[in-house]
């Protein structure tokens, strides 16, 4: 896979691309430092995944990143940053990124680029932790416009809310086969993989 790496820090940089490239899997296509850079990059190396930090002068990652969304929808951008702040994390999920993970776990990023890369969305322990937390909006969201019933709605904020199977059978008073049945009916219906792109896609929603 072919990675663009965009962070104003020029040692970290360069740092990423020794490490990403000892796995035979990895070519890093180029490297840019700026927010501008990452837009006139991507489309002109048109690579498999776009790493990037978020705060940068000028322009932050998320402002470049929205920019890149809007013309290609099916970019992959996967941002790695030292900051874990709850507005960062929103607007990340609402512009479409496909992960949010921390700088520190070094040891994350080569696995998460893979993931990202076979189509999954991908956001590290530390950050799932947080999303619950984050939503503060008591807004329905319009399940009806996806095809989704109004049990199945239900089902979708309880998996959101960290229940597994046999806890949402319990609440609802159904069976674990169920909840099993629905929840992949569900995944389905909105073309998702897991649970995880599952409370992703509700919480998105869920601040529109």
């Amino acid at each position: 896979m072919r990675i663009l790496i965009i962070d104003d820090d020029k040692l970290v940089c360069n740092s990423l691309k020794i490490i990403l490239e000892q796995n035979e899997d990895i070519k890093v296509a180029g490297i840019g430092h700026s927010g501008e850079e990452a837009i006139r990059l991507y489309h002109e190396l048109k690579p498999d995944i776009l790493l990037m930090d978020i705060r940068m002068e000028a322009m932050t990652g998320l402002e470049a990143a929205k920019i890149i969304l809007e013309k290609d929808k099916d970019a992959k951008i996967l941002f790695l940053t030292t900051f874990s702040d709850y507005e960062y994390i929103i607007t990340a999920l609402k512009i479409g990124s496909k992960g949010y993970i921390i700088k520190q776990n070094f040891d994350s990023i080569i696995p998460a680029l893979k993931a990202v890369y076979m189509g999954q969305s991908v956001f590290g322990d530390d950050i799932v932790s947080k999303i619950p937390s984050l939503i503060k909006s008591h807004e329905k969201i319009d399940y009806a416009a996806y095809g989704i019933t109004e049990r199945e709605g239900e089902i979708i904020g309880l998996v959101a809310e960290g229940l597994n199977n046999k806890e949402i059978a319990e609440r609802l008073y159904l069976s674990e086969g169920t909840i099993r049945n629905t929840i992949s009916t569900i995944l389905d219906k909105l073309n998702l993989r897991d649970r995880t792109q599952l409370a992703i896609f509700y919480y998105k929603n869920k601040q529109r």
